[in-house]
């Protein structure tokens, strides 16, 4: 049987010394047990394997140097092809070395190699592997140098995201406790990863355990108190530091007002930021930031620039985030001009803008209509030689389909594949769109079929841009087609496509089918029977649009303003003048107007009642 490689094998001296110039520290060498303080060679090296001795021969003589180890162990991975394969007894030969000379980080990295080991060879355990590395080790929670080992798996585990895998590891060896650095690790990726609950739990339930929690530990809990939107709570949090001695620092304070401000409490995270300035907590710009930011989510400019103020006058230096924040604020409310006046400001302080800002004010832009300035703005800042990301690019690729500026919009699209990033269905539908606007249709649809051979499968919203264009340039049976082709494909039709159907339909002179597929809707939208009623309306059945109108508010869906419109001018055009007046009448009623232009014929209308 394989005889234990470091039972008893290191020495018990104080200092330890390789390359004449490491002295491994007192302050280590006394938290470490004295039975394992020193590598001693076993009398005897068994394995079913040989070269697993020949290693742990190996190992044995650079127990004392590191470097020299982990070296020899790391170019073993090029005998593989001789049938070599790392086992549990190498591995926690290598283990042993790194954890006593507290190789943290390369420890780190071999537990990702065995994890990957594990997944790959189904036969390889590691709770085997931990089974047989604490063999003979009476409680590993005494300073015990190979807790770190216990440590660095879980951070392991969670630094790749397997936090079952880390949770279920923790759980098996319930009477070890990790350190608190390697717990605040897990539960705060938890938290990250919205596994708020499952955090809490680990919470509750090491603290009935025993173990010390930091500050750090409070303030992860604060975030996921807050996360979850337990604010009160959260608040609570600080009594149970109060009640444990532990004293809340700065960033326990800055975890509950970011907490508040995102819960959109920004006037709560305000109040906690000045009273933390009262009883001299000390806050740096991120707490104000986040404060800046929360109140201009909520659309409170005035208190967002109050704050900014505030804070310049206690002397802190704002920095690109907060004029980030308050941008953003204002190009949300479409203030431009407030917008760029802060942004002359930042720059004017020499603190460089940054892609965000600038996507922010192109967006703003795009919002407002205005497309042009878009493009000239974006190639402005191009030539200034400041990066900008896809988002940027999308935004003016949006404004040169908008403008008819296909040639350029598709250099863009060159662009954006140069940059490495990836074309999306929206990408294609905006260029789609943008030839339908130009009626250049036969493009358009190349732009389809293109689309396809890609590999990006049309959604709805594609289907129904090509299908409005094509119906729009009155190709009606092409458009029956492609609504066919879609649902060939399952790809499911909205209220968008079943108007268009209705409408294509009824132009195509087939009332009775636009009737029959209108009837065998289950859930009819405002839309559709506004399609509908158009459509009776344009083939003068003026009868039929008035009762379906009828019906729609019978079964409870409100008329919206083009209903009302579309109805209003089918009868007026019909000469149902007096009808048409109590629908007005109607619809003022609900404090909807009908339009400049319908307006001007309902007051003529009502001055040709007035003389008969």
């Amino acid at each position: 049987m394989f005889c234990r490689l470091f039972k008893n094998s290191f020495s018990k001296t104080k200092n330890i010394h390789y390359n004449k110039k490491f002295t491994f520290s007192s302050s280590t060498a006394l938290s470490l047990s004295t039975s394992q303080t020193h590598f001693t060679k076993p009398s005897n090296f068994s394995s079913s394997d040989p070269n697993t001795s020949k290693i742990l021969e190996r190992l044995y003589l650079y127990r004392n140097n590191p470097t020299l180890a982990h070296s020899y162990f790391t170019q073993l991975n090029q005998h593989k092809q001789h049938g070599f394969c790392y086992n549990i007894q190498t591995y926690v030969a290598i283990i042993k070395i790194m954890c006593y000379w507290n190789w943290i980080r390369k420890l780190d990295s071999l537990f990702i190699d065995i994890i990957a080991h594990s997944k790959q060879d189904p036969s390889f355990k590691i709770n085997d592997l931990f089974d047989s590395l604490f063999d003979d080790v009476v409680d590993v929670n005494q300073n015990h140098y190979l807790l770190r080992a216990f440590n660095g798996f879980v951070k392991a585990c969670v630094s790749r995201n397997m936090f079952d895998e880390a949770i279920d590891f923790l759980s098996r060896r319930s009477l070890i406790l990790p350190n608190v650095l390697s717990f605040n690790f897990l539960i705060n990726r938890l938290v990250i990863h919205d596994r708020i609950d499952t955090a809490l739990f680990l919470f509750d339930q090491y603290k009935s355990f025993g173990l010390i929690f930091n500050r750090y530990t409070y303030a992860i809990v604060i975030k996921a108190r807050c996360k979850k939107g337990d604010l009160e709570q959260a608040f609570c949090v600080f009594d149970e530091m109060k009640e444990v001695g532990v004293d809340p620092d700065s960033y326990c304070y800055a975890a509950l007002i970011e907490g508040l401000c995102n819960n959109n409490r920004s006037d709560l995270g305000y109040g906690v930021l000045q009273d933390c300035r009262t009883r001299s907590v000390p806050l740096d710009v991120y707490a104000y930031t986040v404060v800046i930011r929360g109140f201009c989510n909520e659309m409170e400019l005035d208190k967002a620039e109050s704050v900014f103020s505030e804070m310049e006058k206690l002397g802190l230096v704002p920095d690109v985030y907060i004029y980030c924040a308050l941008v953003h604020g204002y190009c949300k409310s479409r203030n431009l001009d407030k917008a760029l006046s802060i942004h002359d400001s930042m720059l004017s302080r020499g603190i460089e803008t940054n892609c965000v800002i600038v996507s922010c004010i192109l967006h703003c832009l795009d919002e407002m209509g205005r497309a042009s300035e878009v493009v000239a703005t974006f190639e402005k800042i191009k030539e200034s030689g400041l990066y900008l990301d896809g988002v940027a690019y999308n935004i003016v690729f949006y404004s040169l389909c908008k403008l008819g500026k296909l040639d350029e919009a598709v250099g863009m699209l060159e662009e954006l594949k140069s940059m490495h990033i990836n074309l999306d269905i929206i990408h294609y539908t905006t260029l789609i769109n943008g030839y339908c606007l130009k009626e250049k249709l036969d493009a358009a649809y190349s732009i389809f079929k293109e689309m396809e051979e890609q590999g990006f499968k049309p959604d709805v919203v594609t289907y129904n841009v090509l299908a409005i264009g094509m119906s729009r340039n009155h190709r009606y049976c092409e458009t029956i087609d492609l609504l066919s082709y879609m649902d060939s494909q399952a790809v499911k039709p909205n209220s968008t496509t079943h108007k268009i159907i209705i409408e294509g339909l009824c132009s195509l002179g087939k009332v009775e089918e636009a009737e029959a597929h209108f009837n065998g809707l289950k859930d009819k939208s405002v839309e559709i029977y506004s399609a509908m009623v158009n459509s009776y309306c344009k083939m003068n059945c003026l009868r039929e649009a008035y009762d379906l109108f009828q019906d729609m508010k019978t079964r409870g869906i409100k008329p919206d303003v083009f209903a009302y419109k579309v109805i209003l001018e089918g009868l007026l055009n019909g000469r149902q003048e007096k009808i048409a007046l109590d629908l007005y009448n109607e619809m003022s009623l609900k404090g909807m107007t009908p339009g400049a232009t319908l307006n001007r014929r309902i007051q003529k209308a009502i001055m040709m009642q007035f003389h008969q």
